[in-house]
């Protein structure tokens, strides 16, 4: 009887709030996508010590557009990853900082960052030794 009423307890909402990544419908699965997008995980891990400005930040990244550095700034400020200050100054001028939240994610991030940098010879050989099967089978 206690596994039926485990069960009767689980309803969609509780699943929903826990999230269900392998349910098509639940939304930890658009969380998971834009927090694991390219720009999204350098961004973490380059406000991991500091305080940027736009322009400091799109250096420090390298190879972003203005475009998609705001846009990717604009949804980790709606998931609550990144703080945006803005200073009521002329010129405008605008930081951006890791929120609580974004630092924890960032904890998880920089182990995954770590760990490919620390494999990526190994990468790049299983890279080169597919391109090269690849290439003979065809």
């Amino acid at each position: 009887m206690k596994k039926n009423e485990d069960a009767l307890c689980t309803s969609f909402s509780d699943k929903l709030q826990r999230g269900e990544l392998f349910d098509a419908n639940c939304p930890s699965r658009d969380v998971l996508k834009r927090l694991t997008s390219r720009w999204s995980l350098l961004i973490l891990v380059a406000l991991q010590h500091d305080t940027l400005r736009f322009s400091e930040l799109r250096r420090k990244i390298g190879g972003i557009s203005e475009r998609m550095l705001s846009q990717t700034l604009r949804l980790m400020e709606e998931d609550g990853f990144v703080e945006r200050i803005a200073y009521d100054v002329i010129p405008p001028h605008v930081d951006y900082r890791l929120s609580p939240i974004g630092h924890q994610v960032r904890e998880q991030v920089t182990g995954l960052a770590d760990w490919i940098e620390s494999n990526l010879q190994q990468i790049m050989e299983h890279r080169r030794q597919f391109a090269s099967e690849a290439g003979t089978t065809d």
